[in-house]
């Protein structure tokens, strides 16, 4: 298996990328169930690369039913190192445009979701260091070069995170807009608390495709509304990740790559043998 992948996760509208060398669909099987589909695999850029469609190709998967420990622990067996996530949002002030892109630093959890967002539990404790839950070196070359495709671009910003799979009530929006977030969505956190424990740096593009509803004077999110502005940042997202792979260092030195160093509190002396076979990726550096 190659070493020092770098993956993608493609987001609503995006399902391909196009420009693989040697490309072929790995089907993986992982200790936390079924990923949301097969791994495109191949060269990018000249980088091995591993892409994932969020939702599965046709769209089948709805955002709460995403097994992100499954997504994450896959592209951790294919030897990922970095992830980025192009993904749909939802625009919660007026300075963040259909068709722009905003590059996250921040994430608020409106999930239910907790214990499906960790590796962890089952006899073994983790607390990771989330204050900064973007890898920042990682968000800085996708700024550069989405600033370079001459695109709308938002350097950090707050990502609610909702459950769905209904948009946001205009209470909800409201509420959201008044205490200064900047986008909503319903799928990245889940995605980077998980890429955290398993030492992936993790960065998403976020894709401006409405005003959410808090904003009356702009017609209300609709499916059409979300796939037609996508479409149209499609190509331009796709140019950003293959000019960011280029630039992205051969081996693991961020951060990021070292989470877990001071995280696990559980003493190894009891660490349950089925819980440690079942992390045995996350704790090798660490047993």
């Amino acid at each position: 298996m190659a070493n020092n992948r770098i993956g993608i996760i493609g987001g609503s509208g995006l399902y391909h990328i196009e420009g693989f060398t040697g490309g072929k669909w790995v089907k993986v099987k992982t200790p936390f169930g079924a990923p949301s589909d097969s791994f495109m695999t191949g060269k990018l850029g000249g980088r091995e690369v591993a892409f994932l469609p969020r939702h599965g190709r046709g769209h089948r998967i709805m955002p709460s039913e995403l097994n992100h420990r499954a997504n994450i622990h896959a592209m951790k067996q294919l030897g990922v190192q970095w992830i980025i996530s192009v993904s749909a949002v939802g625009s919660l002030q007026e300075q963040y445009r259909p068709c722009d892109v905003v590059l996250v630093n921040q994430f608020v959890d409106r999930t239910k979701k907790s214990l499906e967002h960790t590796f962890f539990g089952r006899g073994i404790v983790a607390h990771i260091a989330f204050a900064d839950p973007i890898c920042e070196e990682l968000r800085q070359l996708l700024l550069k070069n989405t600033l370079a495709q001459g695109a709308r671009a938002h350097d950090g910003g707050a990502y609610v995170n909702m459950e769905g799979p209904a948009f946001s009530t205009r209470a909800e929006s409201i509420a959201n807009h008044k205490s200064g977030f900047d986008v909503i969505g319903m799928t990245n956190l889940g995605e980077a608390k998980c890429a955290r424990e398993a030492e992936i740096a993790y960065a998403t593009m976020a894709m401006v495709t409405d005003y959410d509803c808090w904003k009356v004077d702009e017609a209300h999110v609709t499916v059409d509304m979300v796939i037609a502005n996508l479409m149209r940042n499609a190509a331009m997202a796709k140019e950003v990740v293959k000019r960011t792979i280029s630039e992205i260092p051969n081996e693991p030195s961020w951060p990021c790559h070292e989470a877990l160093k001071n995280a696990i509190m559980t003493d190894k002396k009891v660490w349950p043998a089925k819980t440690k076979n079942e992390l045995r990726l996350l704790l090798k550096k660490y047993r």
